[in-house]
């Protein structure tokens, strides 16, 4: 840069920034401070600078409240959650002392209370005894719910009670829910819609039948509104783990051969006398000579004998149009007219009729038309995953 340049450059500084002089009083004195153009110029820039660093602070942090992790934005909408679960837990138990205080300090009150709905619970829980898989489920609950609370404040052992009568109605509806949806699902693996099983209407036996209205079972049951409707809830779903429960039962979903394995499955193959594709109609399982063939579903013989091609045949009518074949028997063991059940024995393997060694061909029919049996076995293991 020329000096001409340098020149010009001071003086539009000079202009700029004029030398300007400061007097402060002090003392009785008067003084005089000179700043300079280059003084001047020196504390604007750090005046500027400054501003500059706050706009780039206030920058950062608003960009890293913005940017917020969906992580931590998932930790948030959990702990709100929990915070909600333990303030309703807690409006629960604070509902005893609020009782309390209404009835004047009668802790006799309160405590009829707690018997009241533990007859309700005694009620709905008279229902799970049968249930498979419910005793398993519901002991931990039970067992903590009959241990005595270590206090000797009487409303706080009121408190703890209602609470533990409210983990064991948790875990009753909890397990009478998961068994529903389970059953629902082994339906659906079967090709059947589980709404053509389940109950009209959660009814179970007493006044909880037609009490639909949890104000009306609050009534009967003589105990507050929530718990009536929790009850009812629990009662909705134990009726219809039941309902499916009891239709699984009826229907052929069991394996036909213990271990035996599937050779040959359903619909279109290769004919093996043929060489041909044909239409296949039912599951083919191998296994030993004079192997057990088990009926698969409660029901009542309705052939044994010998079928064309199939060779010594069972039928199994196991009604509501559901029919089970066995066929290429070596032996047959029931008689027509003869009633079965799940499990028991009606042959032995073999290999008549029109068959190229020993094995049993199983078929499942529903309405008059041939199913895929496959569909059936599964169904049969998730029924009884549902039960353990």
């Amino acid at each position: 840069m020329s000096m001409k340049r340098i020149t010009r450059l001071r003086r539009s500084l000079e202009e700029l920034f004029p030398e300007r002089h400061l007097y402060v009083r002090s003392g009785g004195e008067m003084r005089a401070y000179v700043l300079t153009t280059p003084k001047q110029i020196l504390g604007a820039s750090a005046v500027a600078a400054a501003a500059l660093w706050m706009g780039v602070c206030t920058a950062a942090m608003m960009v890293s409240a913005m940017q917020m992790s969906a992580s931590d934005q998932e930790i948030a909408r959990t702990e709100a959650k929990y915070e909600r679960w333990i303030a309703d837990r807690q409006a629960r138990l604070n509902s005893a002392v609020a009782q309390l205080n209404a009835t004047n300090g009668s802790i006799d009150d309160l405590a009829l209370s707690v018997e009241r709905r533990h007859a309700a619970l005694a009620m709905l829980l008279s229902d799970y005894k049968d249930t498979p898989g419910a005793a398993d489920a519901l002991a931990p609950e039970i067992q903590r719910a009959a241990t005595t609370p270590e206090t000797t404040d009487p409303v706080r052992r009121v408190e703890l009670v209602r609470a533990s009568q409210e983990r064991l109605l948790d875990s009753a509806d909890t397990f009478a829910k998961g068994r529903a949806e389970r059953l629902r699902m082994a339906f659906r693996l079967a090709g059947l819609s589980p709404n053509g099983y389940a109950p009209k209407s959660g009814a179970l036996g007493g006044p909880l039948i037609e009490a639909r209205d949890p104000k009306a079972l609050a009534a009967v049951l003589d105990v507050d509104e929530d718990f009536a409707s929790r009850i009812q809830h629990a009662a909705t779903n134990l009726s219809e783990a039941r309902a499916l429960g009891s239709a699984a039962e009826k229907l052929p979903l069991a394996k036909p051969t213990p271990g035996g394995r599937q050779t040959s499955g359903f619909g279109v193959r290769f004919d093996p006398f043929t060489k041909r594709p044909a239409f296949h109609s039912g599951l083919d399982f191998g296994g030993g000579f004079m192997t057990p063939i088990l009926a698969t579903g409660p029901g009542v013989v309705s052939f044994a004998g010998v079928r064309s091609g199939y060779g010594n045949t069972v039928e199994i009518d196991h009604g509501q149009g559901f029919k089970t074949r066995y066929a290429h028997l070596q032996a047959i063991a029931v008689k027509p007219g003869q009633r079965i059940a799940v499990g028991q024995r009606v042959g032995g393997m073999g290999s008549t009729g029109r068959s190229t060694g020993v094995h049993l061909h199983y078929e499942v029919w529903v309405n008059g038309r041939a199913q895929n049996p496959s569909r059936f076995v599964k169904a049969g293991e998730y029924v009884q995953q549902a039960a353990d």
